[in-house]
């Protein structure tokens, strides 16, 4: 798995974001991105992952794999079940995902995601909290190897942030690739780590 960035551009109406910007994700890394609010962050995020287009350059996948993105949107319907949402995500992971999964393992995840017992409760009684858990459940109901988080963090409790930064620390251990923002302390080490800096 590689992802290539080669002299990007993004623009957000007439003012320049960033531009001729490039890096290599390779499998197993992190890469943070970091910078003061507007200086394109979610921009670029959303540009890796394919929902706005750049104004030039090349983001360069290699194997064309899928990915998982989850921006400051939950994305998750409050008129259905946390049971029947974790289905629906099923179902956007694609076929294979849903040879392999059952209801079972959505309550299991669930479970692991610290929501057990909350299967039939309809989101709009979480707190802010727990909906952020329901949505970090998309991360286990796929084999996407490259995750695009913006602040995942976000609403999430001290113990929140330990269980996304012990899934975060097992996908990368598996060889998947992350990229996130984030305005919280990640509590992880080590020379997988980048950091990319945009100053706009």
């Amino acid at each position: 798995m590689r992802l290539d960035v080669v002299g990007l551009h993004c623009t957000r109406g007439y003012r320049s974001l960033f531009s001729e910007l490039a890096f290599t994700l390779e499998a197993g890394q992190l890469l943070l991105v970091e910078g003061h609010n507007g200086s394109g962050k979610t921009t670029l995020l959303k540009t890796l992952a394919g929902l706005r287009e750049p104004d030039a350059g090349q983001v360069l996948w290699e194997q064309q794999q899928p990915i998982v993105w989850l921006g400051h949107s939950n994305g998750i319907k409050d008129d259905l079940t946390a049971l029947e949402n974790l289905q629906m995500m099923q179902v956007m992971a694609g076929a294979d995902s849903l040879l392999r999964r059952d209801a079972k393992s959505c309550i299991s995840t669930l479970e692991r995601m610290g929501l057990a017992g909350n299967g039939h409760r309809f989101p709009r009684h979480f707190s802010a909290g727990m909906k952020r858990r329901l949505a970090l459940c998309r991360l286990l109901l796929s084999s996407a190897c490259l995750w695009i988080l913006d602040e995942p963090q976000a609403a999430l409790d001290k113990a929140g942030i330990q269980l996304f930064e012990a899934l975060l620390a097992e996908h990368l251990a598996q060889g998947g690739s992350a990229i996130m923002t984030s305005h919280h302390h990640v509590g992880l080490q080590g020379s997988h780590i980048q950091r990319l800096l945009l100053a706009a």
